[in-house]
């Protein structure tokens, strides 16, 4: 007889469960402050990284509202499904928003690589205030959502190529939707903070910066195709 593998679960997938079943049982109520990492450790008997990567992870989901210096609460419209776990409201119509990310993987793909051989000062200026405006925003989703877009319109612009400035921009509409869709998915897949996403869009910057057009075409690449393996893995389930 051969039995299934089965892969044990980190400490903060089932901090991460565990909460979720709370708050879908009514312990904690939409909009309830929930209590503090050390508090949640302590109850766990755990680190507290591992608390603020299971709360990472239910923020990425819908289910909890992180505010810095502020404290976490359950949020006030919460999933009506079980979110990742079978695909639920973070993962909807999956044909079309997997259209949009095999979209984005070639244009942006392409435009970074452009971007990198031919970009300006200018160029370099409103790329590196884009990621400013993400780190200012650090703590306003909405914020941060319109510079991470400014960011890829950015390289867009930066490839000086006015066919693909023109398919970015007529993208927009469909690039904020999946743009959202895309930060949460990669929350969840890398189960991390904000701050890493920046890190990335900074390494994005710098191999645009050292004109290094290989470097700049993969990095956009494996940027988005995180968010593409969590599509595939979830849609596999639906």
């Amino acid at each position: 007889m051969t039995f299934e593998r089965i892969k044990p679960q980190k400490g903060s997938e089932i901090v991460m469960t565990h909460m979720k079943e709370q708050i879908q049982a009514g312990s904690y109520l939409p909009g309830s402050k929930l209590p503090t990492v050390d508090q949640l450790a302590v109850s766990f008997e755990v680190g507290r990284s591992t608390i603020r990567e299971a709360m990472s992870a239910l923020k990425a989901m819908g289910w909890v509202d992180i505010r810095h210096g502020g404290g976490t609460f359950v949020s006030k419209t919460l999933p009506s499904g079980d979110g990742l776990d079978n695909g639920g409201d973070l993962f909807y119509q999956t044909e079309s928003f997997q259209e949009v990310l095999e979209v984005r993987k070639f244009i942006e793909a392409g435009c970074a690589s452009l971007a990198a051989e031919r970009r300006t000062e200018e160029d370099l200026q409103l790329l590196a205030q884009a990621i400013q405006e993400m780190e200012a925003a650090i703590d306003n989703e909405s914020l941060s959502e319109q510079a991470d877009i400014r960011f890829h319109l950015s390289i867009a612009k930066a490839s000086h190529n006015s066919l693909f400035l023109s398919m970015m921009e007529s993208l927009t509409d469909r690039l904020q939707e999946s743009m959202k869709e895309s930060r949460r998915l990669w929350f969840f897949a890398e189960r991390a903070s904000v701050k890493l996403l920046i890190q990335e869009h900074k390494d994005i910057y710098e191999a645009i910066k050292d004109q290094d057009a290989k470097l700049a075409e993969e990095r956009v690449m494996q940027h988005i195709l995180k968010v593409d393996r969590v599509v595939q893995k979830l849609g596999a389930k639906a």
